[in-house]
């Protein structure tokens, strides 16, 4: 039954290949649909993404990586046949040889790739059509792990290159926002690794050799973020001080998610070792983060509100003094108290009409009535 499928899969390849060479001969493809096609692309595309489960052809997932080397303009057709690949595509082999060519050629690093965004396709609710459930369950768990990790890893360097791009026209800003920046990207990065860790072979699967070769690649990258994540820690505790109560707040959140992730990602490597993956006992064990860094930060967010506690009640102080201005305790005037050594000041005399000061009095007596003459 396995060698009939191993067949079958290689036939299926072989058509493949056969259809892009035909295709290439076709007349009725209109001029547009053959600007962004490339047939060597096409053609390392279907080689990478074989039916074999024995292993991974490197060469050609190496040969779609140098033609984006060569040229940007090469994205567009490589994005296009790897969507038809896994748009027409049923068996689990291929569709996690082809989520592991797209690994690859987002970790090329290249310029161009941070223009890809969502992946060109959708293996969110992938099943195998060539095995029933009870069989099949593991690799499907296993793809959709996969994907969902990929996905989101794509979009999060689409969203870091246009901010980058965005602050270069803007200017670096303030230290707060820098600092908030920084954060906002830690916790991008922690949530990807929590989608690493939902990638776990089970039964079958974690006896099959591609599946162990795609978890090599799953514990570099696990490593890779969450020493980016303690560095990009080290960097916001440095500058902690030039931020404000919500960024202390902030990174106190990220530092905790970290010393949780730690514990997490022991219990994940004691996993991997379990099935005899090689890069999960090649890494250093992972420290906790310190619990004096954590009380450091609860102590400055305790600092900011003390602080904004006191400014708020200076503030109050300065409204009341302002809006009491002119007015001493007893009713006089302030400015006529400060100069009380120099000039008389002027009681108030109080009726229970209105109100009349001394120099009215003695105006009114000094004046003769005009009404009465």
């Amino acid at each position: 039954m396995r060698l009939w499928q191993r067949a079958s899969g290689a036939f299926k390849d072989h058509n493949s290949l056969w259809q892009t060479n035909l295709s290439s001969r076709c007349t009725c493809t209109t001029a547009t649909a053959a600007a962004f096609r490339n047939l060597d692309i096409e053609k390392a595309v279907i080689r990478s993404t074989s039916h074999s489960d024995l292993c991974f052809n490197r060469r050609s997932v190496h040969r779609v990586c140098e033609w984006l080397r060569l040229s940007p303009y090469n994205l567009v057709p490589l994005l296009q046949a790897v969507s038809r690949r896994m748009s027409k595509t049923r068996n689990w082999i291929v569709a996690l040889k082809g989520l592991y060519l797209m690994h690859s050629v987002i970790n090329s690093r290249l310029p161009c790739v941070k223009a890809i965004g969502r992946l060109p396709f959708d293996l969110s609710d992938f099943n195998d059509g060539y095995s029933p459930k009870a069989r099949s369950w593991p690799f499907n768990a296993f793809v959709r792990a996969y994907y969902a990790f990929l996905d989101q890893k794509s979009v999060i360097i689409f969203l870091q290159g246009r901010d980058v791009k965005r602050r270069g026209g803007d200017g670096d800003g303030d230290d707060s926002s820098l600092i908030a920046g920084e954060l906002a990207m830690l916790q991008k990065l922690q949530a990807l690794i929590d989608l690493l860790l939902q990638i776990r072979p089970q039964s079958r699967a974690a006896f099959v050799p591609i599946v162990l070769e795609v978890m090599d690649w799953i514990i570099i990258e696990i490593y890779d973020l969450y020493s980016r994540i303690c560095r990009g820690i080290a960097l916001v505790l440095l500058n902690i001080y030039s931020g404000g109560k919500a960024e202390a707040k902030l990174a106190l959140s990220v530092v905790q998610k970290a010393n949780q992730q730690g514990e997490d990602l022991y219990q994940y490597l004691h996993f991997c070792r379990k099935l005899g993956i090689s890069h999960s006992s090649a890494f250093p064990a992972v420290d906790p983060i310190p619990k004096d860094t954590i009380h450091e930060l609860e102590q400055i967010i305790n600092r900011f509100s003390h602080d904004e506690e006191a400014k708020r009640n200076h503030s109050s102080e300065e409204e009341i003094r302002h809006l009491t201005y002119g007015f001493n305790v007893n009713g006089r005037s302030s400015s006529s108290s400060s100069s009380s050594q120099r000039d008389q000041p002027l009681k108030a005399i109080i009726s229970g009409k209105w109100e009349k000061f001394e120099e009215e009095t003695v105006r009114d007596a000094e004046i003769p009535d005009l009404i009465s003459l």
